[in-house]
């Protein structure tokens, strides 16, 4: 029998529709045990969702205030605003609340001002006038960037239900009771929805948006660190695990980020006071900071082309692999310590250094570009690969300073801790003089 039992699992195992299914629960698993917050987050929905059908499904409360079927508008207002984090929870929430009230008031006022026609024929025609200016201004509203980032679901709400509300009123006159129950149920799942996810483990999009700057930082910091290991040959690293967590491609999911930073930017900005992120909190410096990272990024993204496009003479290579690696070793370890400076809240003195490190190796490799005017020009065609990194590398050393002054600026911002006294550093004002080195080198060769 056991053997008859491992055939069967065998022929299981090879089946496709067997296959798939296996796929789909290791993918379930995966993504639970990367993030238990969505288990959590679904707990939520699920308990909320079933304690305001109460409303629907007990007598005393489906007769309560007359709310009838209307009360099934709580439990789609649940669905509806419900979302992962707090910020976002929040935003849709007053939005939709907002709306509801707004447009309810204005399809109540539309039908009365129809009523007081007196005319059944021109009824219809003030009302349909009423529904076609404020769709239509309100639609155009949606285009506006401003209101658009922070109102455009309010605003889809506030058409649909003007619409609803006016339309409805031509056939049926309890227009004011059924205003009234809608915006009560919908309050009603827009505050359970609200209460659930911020009492139950709730998740700040400010958090996270802090986070993942930090942690973009840092992967450009690895990203740079194995450029100087692993390009220029000079191993930075004391041991194999060290130089087995140095990548050359973290900086990739860098580059796409700007849309997940913005919408997280939009969520915190609804969000109360938590921890060191107050309501009003500088989410701009935040925008800003990952600008430049994507800036940090591209360049690593033109490097990592150059070098893997293009062969490099010894020569070359001899006569920039000291700064070179030097340059990168230092703009990895500075990012790498200005990200923990993010995660921990506390601003470590040695960033600076590694600075400072940095620019005088950005210093010594253009001194060493600028000194080869003696070399023919046949002999600098050899060498333009190099400058051309060289160039690459300046620019990246450029983009390290302004990424670091702009955490020190987060961080007298959202008064970090200060581990030591910081030494005195180079600012964005002494910013790497970059641009091409072929170009001033061949100026040198004609003088």
């Amino acid at each position: 029998m056991a053997v008859k039992n491992k055939e069967n699992v065998g022929i299981l195992k090879k089946l496709p529709a067997s296959n798939k299914v296996c796929s789909f629960g290791s993918n379930v698993k995966q993504i639970a045990e990367d993030d238990p917050r969505k288990v959590v987050h679904s707990v939520k929905v699920g308990l909320a969702i079933a304690i305001v059908s109460l409303f629907y499904y007990f007598e005393p409360l489906y007769n309560y205030e007359g709310f009838g079927v209307s009360s099934m508008w709580a439990v789609l207002t649940v669905v509806v605003v419900f979302e992962f984090s707090v910020g976002a929870t929040l935003g849709k929430g007053v939005n939709r609340g907002l709306a509801t009230f707004l447009a309810c008031s204005l399809g109540v006022a539309a039908h009365k001002l129809s009523t007081f026609s007196g005319s059944e024929k021109v009824q219809p025609i003030i009302l349909g006038l009423s529904v076609f200016s404020v769709a239509t201004i309100a639609t155009f509203m949606r285009f506006i960037p401003k209101l658009k980032v922070r109102y455009d679901y309010g605003i889809l709400i506030f058409i649909l239900t003007f619409s609803m509300i006016s339309v409805s009123g031509y056939r049926d006159h309890v227009v004011l009771d059924k205003a009234i129950t809608r915006v009560t149920t919908i309050l009603i799942g827009g505050a359970a929805a609200i209460l659930f996810n911020v009492i139950i483990y709730p998740v700040w999009a400010g958090e996270d948006l802090h986070n993942l700057i930090a942690t973009n930082v840092e992967n450009l910091g690895l990203s740079l660190e194995g450029y100087g290991t692993k390009y220029f040959k000079k191993l930075g690293v004391k041991s194999e695990e060290e130089l087995e967590r140095i990548s050359l491609e973290e900086y990739k999911c860098v580059i796409n980020s700007k849309a997940g930073e913005e919408n997280l930017v939009n969520f915190a900005k609804w969000e109360p006071h938590h921890g060191k992120f107050r309501y009003r909190h500088p989410w701009g410096q935040y925008l800003k900071i990952g600008d430049l990272v994507r800036e940090c990024a591209i360049n690593i993204n033109a490097l990592n082309s150059d070098l893997s496009s293009c062969n490099m003479t010894p020569e070359g290579r001899k006569r920039i692999q000291d700064p070179c690696t030097k340059m990168s070793m230092e703009c990895g370890s500075a990012l790498k310590e200005i990200a923990r400076s993010m995660k921990t809240m506390t601003l470590y003195p040695t960033a600076d250094s590694h600075i400072l490190k940095a620019k005088a190796a950005a210093e010594k490799l253009r001194s060493i570009i600028r000194s080869g005017g003696l070399i023919e020009e046949a002999e600098l065609q050899k060498l333009l690969p190099s400058t051309r990194i060289s160039s690459l590398l300046l620019d990246l050393v450029s983009n390290s300073v302004e990424i670091v002054d702009s955490v020190n600026q987060l961080a007298v911002l959202m008064k970090f801790k200060i581990l030591a006294s910081k030494p005195k550093r180079f600012g964005s004002k002494s910013r790497i003089p970059s641009g091409n080195i072929g170009e001033a080198h061949l100026v040198v060769n004609v003088e």
